[in-house]
């Protein structure tokens, strides 16, 4: 079946990696790459099951399809509460399985660029002093400058001064995006991965 579906996944352009079993892909070195993980609800050692809980304890995000030939509903709404993205039975018709992968690829591409966008927000804010943080923490929530000085106890240039700053290192277009750039920073992103 593993063998099958390795072929049936390169016929159409896709790298494969095969493992043959839960422990087997754990020790694995994986790609940084959009990706995603076909699981059998039944494998040898751990089950599928358990190799998603597993993965989540270790934070390890990829999408996961599971397909089986022994599914029930209580496993099915495990699976799918714990995150998987597709839970398809045996016989699984090729296109299924085929369209299965394609969308948990382009979730975990969509993902990964979220996460970069993420983490290439937070180095511009890591790289604000704290009376810069303070100043766009007051800008986002809309105050006027002169209402920032008043309450950081400094001066109206200053303030200007140092909310020019804040838009120049955090690469801010206009006051819109730097509030698009707080929520994100405030709230993360979800990881589209994990659901």
């Amino acid at each position: 079946m593993r063998e099958a579906l390795g072929s049936l996944f390169r016929s159409v352009g896709f790298g494969v990696e095969l493992f043959g079993s839960a422990y087997e892909f754990l020790n694995a070195r994986l790609k940084s790459a959009p990706a995603c993980l076909v699981l059998d609800v039944r494998m040898p050692g751990l089950s599928g099951l358990d190799l998603q809980g597993e993965l989540s304890a270790r934070d390890i995000r990829i999408p996961i399809i599971f397909i089986t030939g022994h599914a029930d509903v209580a496993m099915t709404v495990q699976a799918l509460k714990a995150g998987a993205v597709e839970f398809l039975t045996k016989p699984v018709r090729d296109q299924d399985l085929l369209d299965a992968v394609q969308n948990a690829v382009e979730r975990d591409r969509t993902a990964r660029r979220e996460h970069a966008e993420l983490e290439n927000v937070r180095r511009r804010f890591n790289s604000l002093t704290p009376r810069e943080r303070e100043v766009m923490q007051h800008v986002v929530e809309g105050m006027p400058n002169k209402q920032i000085a008043s309450e950081l106890g400094t001066s109206e240039v200053t303030v200007k001064l140092q909310r020019g700053r804040v838009m120049q290192k955090m690469g801010a277009a206009s006051l819109p995006d730097l509030v698009r750039m707080a929520a994100r920073l405030s709230g993360g992103v979800r990881d589209t991965r994990s659901t």
